[in-house]
């Protein structure tokens, strides 16, 4: 021991308290390695300074002729035990972080204190020497009347660490308690915090918790459901919707094809008849969007099947119009044609049919007509490194073929029908003078040409190599050094 300290022992162990703190603080949480081996050597040189001049926490402090001296001995060896069951707390909570990770949180406060508990009763009974029977006595009938007073938030912690050992969720999971549905922020000592869609702050007490119903969403993993509920007219035939409904299923791309999504019969009333979807995605942030899409889809599909979405006030019956006069009016491109002008146009189309998996228009093939969409989903192709993949999928009102139309080029894509499809064609010859004479329909179709260009582009193309950056290291690396 060297002679400063064994001069000044009382001196350097509070030294060394302030130096365990200012390591502690400075030390980047990073590093908990390095802080708590920083931590365990400080406490045992602590340890051998108060045992080198006798201040042993076993027993009272020495110095009974000096107060000044015996006072701080005595708090240095109460700070020993204190010392040690902090000591001995992060011990425990860093193995056991890397067993049960941040879930585990609970359990280690829970243990550290009764740790703190069992070392202040320790330094009360050896330091102090004071009877330990009467003190228990005296704390458990303060525990009681405590107990009492805060029967509510003892019932938030217990259930809390129920809730963790059962581990109904965890964090980062999305849940849904009583209704309240968000990602799993934090769970401590009172409540659980979940972040909802809005991205408020929900914050649920442990003892609701573990008495409400509880939708775990991430369970099991990459498989999130969702369910879109449609009410159509009485009158139409189920079939007839439950085959829309289907279609606009089989349009959508981001639903899992296992679990494969389904259409049920949910309700019926004297008002209409209440039809859901349902199905899964492969994450939380896709259903907001999916849900929208699959709306959207079904909205097309019944429309194209002739049915349409209940409203609230049914308007007078439209007048009879042929499928391609209804489809015109249904088409984003051609809905600016003036109502001459379309009845004038549907006489002009021609209805074809394609069974799934036939070919409507091959890449590099040009075409000379345009293909509308009326009903069906048509599968889009394209081709990267040899081997094709879908790139989308279509559905209801969208046009095929406007690359040949436009500007005598190839189709850039394998277009071909995924279920059952009825397409309306309209040759070059009587479309290309309504282009010439209506410039918003030509703009328009040369906007969905443009946009249709660069997606394919960039699905096909190969990502860019990041050049990987050479420095003195890896030069020495590359030479054995």
């Amino acid at each position: 021991m060297p002679s400063f300290i064994a001069d000044h022992p009382m001196l350097c162990a509070v030294a060394l308290i302030l130096i365990d703190i200012a390591v502690w603080r400075l030390i980047s949480p990073n590093l908990s390695n390095w802080k708590l081996a920083g931590r365990l050597v400080i406490f045992a040189v602590f340890s051998a300074v108060l045992f080198n001049d006798g201040m042993n926490p076993m027993q009272a402090a020495p110095y009974a002729d000096d107060t000044t001296l015996h006072l701080a001995a005595t708090a240095l060896q109460i700070g020993w035990w204190l010392f040690a069951a902090r000591t001995l707390t992060v011990l425990l909570g860093a193995v056991m972080m890397q067993r049960v990770g941040h879930t585990g949180r609970l359990l280690q406060d829970l243990m550290g204190a009764v740790i703190f508990l069992i070392a202040i009763i320790a330094a009360m009974a050896y330091v102090l020497d004071l009877p330990v029977k009467g003190v228990l006595a005296t704390s458990g009938a303060v525990a009681i009347i405590v107990g009492l007073a805060l029967q509510s938030t003892l019932s938030d912690v217990f259930s809390g660490i129920v809730l963790n050992t059962t581990k109904p969720y965890q964090i980062d999971d999305w849940i849904s308690i009583d209704g309240t549905e968000g990602r799993v922020t934090d769970i401590d000592w009172r409540a659980t915090r979940l972040q909802t869609s809005q991205g408020s702050l929900a914050v649920i007490p442990n003892s609701l918790a573990a008495k409400a119903k509880i939708i775990n969403f991430s369970r099991p993993a990459d498989m999130f459901g969702l369910a879109v509920s449609l009410q159509v007219s009485p009158h139409a035939r189920p079939q007839t919707v439950i085959e829309a409904l289907e279609r606009a299923m089989q349009g959508c791309r981001p639903l899992l094809a296992q679990p494969a999504p389904s259409v049920a019969f949910k309700a019926s009333t004297g008002s209409g008849v209440e039809y859901e979807i349902s199905g899964f995605v492969p994450a939380m942030g896709l259903k907001r969007e999916t849900r929208n899409q699959l709306y959207d889809l079904a909205y097309r599909h019944l429309q194209a099947a002739g049915v349409g979405l209940l409203s609230a006030t049914e308007g007078s019956t439209p007048p009879a119009v042929s499928g391609a006069r209804a489809l015109l009016e249904r088409s984003s491109i051609f809905s600016t044609l003036r109502q001459e002008e379309k009845d004038t146009f549907s006489q002009n189309m021609t209805l074809h049919t394609y069974r799934a998996g036939e070919m409507i228009l091959a890449a590099g093939e040009v075409s000379d007509h345009l293909f509308i969409i009326e009903s069906g989903v048509v599968s889009v192709l394209l081709i990267k490194d040899g081997h094709k993949f879908e790139a989308g999928r279509m559905g209801p009102g969208e046009v095929i073929g406007e690359s040949g139309i436009l500007s005598d080029q190839a189709a850039l894509a394998d277009f071909s029908a995924k279920t059952y499809c009825t397409l309306y064609r309209i040759e070059n010859e009587y479309l290309k003078p309504c282009l010439d004479a209506r410039h918003d329909i030509g703009e328009a179709m040369k906007a969905l040409l443009d946009f249709r260009r660069h997606a394919a582009q960039a699905l096909t193309e190969d990502a860019p190599v990041v050049p990987v950056k050479k420095g003195f290291i890896q030069w020495l690396r590359n030479r054995g050094l």
